[in-house]
């Protein structure tokens, strides 16, 4: 058998979760056939304690750096990561966001990796122009940006820093739709865990108690709706430093009981169908994959207007509504709470169709798939391996 091509896929921190349904990193590993790929899995901090899940890469490294040895030129961290390469001569490097991306663009200069990929998974990374000093510096052939949607392919284009049409890709995020409906609890089963009311209409959120994330948008337009709708409630699925404020939100609103911030919940898609519909109010995302797992608990979706998430909205027939915009995310909740039982079902099925229709994640995997042949028979370096 010829030698298989070696990959390596570089995180900041370990995140691997007992199901993959939605880590669209083990999703490139499956997507790259072991008789022909030799995949290796690395984070820069962090590992899993005994019983937590590992990466079905073949073979795990946890270099285990800290916090202060990631901080600024990151001398160390970067001599140990070089030997590292050098010695493992990978054909092919995997770099999840930008403190990784940016490291193996110095470094290359002197490993010659074939083909590197950054995936860009929001807005923001490079908006510094020291940022964008380094990268117009330091691209060259051997690389390849990923955007996880159009619009943040578009943020990097926009740039105009060395990102280009021929070196920057959009690869839309996916779920596994077959395991994530597997995972899921019935309707009753799911709200008798989470200890909600069998009976009441509920709107369902999840997401870290973060401000980007919209929750206390969401309290405030629930609140000018509750006395319209009093056998509707609230339920989302997180916890964070914000917790506190939405507290106060609750209590304010006079909401107290009909707003339930249930914490964290590993694995928490298998609650979704506890839900009749999802609420997604974040002022900005790259794409939010939470979005994509309401639609795959067949519910009708409302989100905020940002660029990645309105192509998604509009294609599954769901609301949009400007974020911040308190009133407005009032008035789609309005309009969905005042359908009946089918008329709400119906949305959550066009929802769904448009998942499966475009977000598979088979699409997903052979995209990934074809953009390493493709820029590694550029190289030669394909042929060299057949």
């Amino acid at each position: 058998m010829n030698q298989r091509i070696k990959v390596l896929q570089l995180h900041p921190d370990y995140n691997i979760k007992s199901h993959d349904f939605a880590d669209l990193g083990e999703q490139i590993f499956k997507a790259l056939p072991p008789e022909r790929f030799e995949t290796v899995t690395g984070f820069l901090q962090g590992q899993p304690a005994s019983g937590e899940p590992e990466s079905r890469a073949e073979r795990s490294v946890y270099f285990g750096f800290s916090d202060r040895q990631l901080k600024g030129l990151r001398l160390s961290v970067s001599q140990q990561f070089y030997q590292f390469c050098r010695r493992e001569k990978f054909d092919v490097i995997i770099c999840n966001r930008f403190k990784p991306v940016s490291m193996l663009l110095r470094l290359n200069r002197w490993l010659k990796t074939p083909l590197c990929i950054g995936i860009t998974h929001g807005f923001g990374d490079y908006n510094r122009l020291a940022r964008q000093l380094e990268v117009r510096c330091l691209i060259n052939n051997a690389w390849r940006f990923v955007g996880v949607s159009p619009a943040v392919k578009q943020y990097l284009l926009d740039l105009r820093c060395g990102f280009t049409e021929k070196n920057t890709h959009s690869i839309t995020n996916a779920i596994d739709i077959a395991q994530a409906e597997a995972l899921q609890y019935p309707r009753e089963e799911a709200r008798r865990l989470l200890g909600l009311d069998p009976q009441a209409r509920l709107i369902g959120a999840l997401g870290r108690l973060v401000p980007v994330k919209g929750h206390v948008d969401l309290v405030r337009a629930f609140a000018l709706l509750k006395d319209k709708y009093p056998g509707t409630q609230l339920a989302i699925i997180g916890d964070g430093r914000e917790k506190a404020r939405l507290q106060e939100a609750i209590v304010k609103s006079g909401l107290e009981g009909r707003v339930n911030l249930l914490g964290f919940h590993a694995n928490a898609l298998r609650y979704v169908r506890a839900f009749d519909l999802w609420a997604m109010p974040s002022l900005a995302e790259g794409l939010g994959l939470a979005l994509l797992e309401g639609m795959s608990g067949h519910l009708p979706v409302i989100a905020s207007d940002v660029p990645a998430m309105r192509p998604l909205i509009h294609g599954a027939g769901g609301l949009a509504t400007p974020p911040r915009n308190v009133e407005a995310l009032s008035v789609a909740l309005d309009e969905y709470l005042a359908l009946d039982e089918a008329q709400l079902r119906a949305k959550g099925e066009q929802a769904y169709a448009y998942l499966v229709k475009n977000h598979d994640i088979n699409d997903f995997r052979q995209a990934y798939l074809s953009l390493i042949e493709e820029a590694l028979n550029e190289t030669g370096r394909l042929a060299r391996h057949e």
